[in-house]
């Protein structure tokens, strides 16, 4: 069984979700015949190589909130992601143009490396002080340590074409996947999970998708819009 994760570095509720979903996946019986592959969807794909500012005013800006509610966000956001395990710098981060990391994906993807190229990306994003956005030279540093060839993810970076229509290939079929924000999970094309869901949503979703066949069907969060980044920004997380 093939599971599709459609995703952006810049997306808060992808990194949870990876993790929740991973949480799910590790005790399933069938893990071993499962194939998981990442799929570019940039959630502000106009914007500008090096175009990168802080998270707060950006937050506050897009949703209109005080500083004091943006802030309040991310500390949310950051309870969730620690209820994963993981970290999350609450203050601090930046955001940017996420295409060149997404053709990096690709490249990783060839090499057998995606998979640890994404979590450390996020990593680095969301956990990190150093920037992923202002600097090709830190990009680098994670993609080595990820497992590639520092000269070849430089030829990369340095070629705006390569592997730019993969990532637009992406792009399009979450549009025709009806995927309107990410992160979005397709189960071998036959079920459709968007959001951050908790571990259980997918251990059901892995349950129900393993050898069957039939269209896919969106099975939760897709109406409510809870848990999902989308291009006019992340939902924040309420009390309760």
């Amino acid at each position: 069984m093939r599971v599709e994760i459609w995703s952006d570095i810049a997306c808060p509720w992808c990194y949870v979700g990876k993790a929740r979903f991973e949480k799910a996946l590790a005790a399933f019986p069938h893990r071993d015949g499962v194939e998981v592959v990442h799929r570019s969807f940039e959630l502000d794909p106009d914007r500008a190589k090096g175009d990168s500012g802080p998270v707060i005013p950006m937050l506050m800006r897009k949703y209109g909130m005080t500083e004091e509610q943006a802030r309040e966000g991310e500390r949310r956001l950051g309870e969730n992601a620690a209820a994963e395990g993981l970290d999350y710098l609450t203050e601090g981060r930046d955001h940017g143009n996420t295409f060149d990391m997404h053709r990096l994906l690709h490249l990783a993807k060839e090499r057998g490396r995606q998979d640890e190229l994404i979590g450390l990306l996020y990593r680095a994003n969301f956990a990190e002080e150093r920037s992923v956005f202002a600097d090709d030279e830190r990009v680098v540093e994670v993609a080595v340590e990820a497992g590639l060839d520092a000269d070849e993810v430089r030829a990369v970076l340095a070629d705006p074409q390569k592997y730019a229509e993969d990532v637009r290939a992406d792009e399009r079929e979450a549009a025709e996947l009806g995927a309107n924000g990410v992160p979005f999970f397709v189960l071998d094309r036959k079920y459709g999970i968007s959001g951050a869901q908790p571990a259980e949503v997918f251990t059901q979703a892995l349950q129900q998708a393993w050898g069957e066949r039939s269209p896919l069907t969106t099975l939760a969060g897709a109406d409510t819009g809870d848990d999902v980044c989308g291009p006019d920004g992340c939902a924040v997380p309420q009390n309760g």
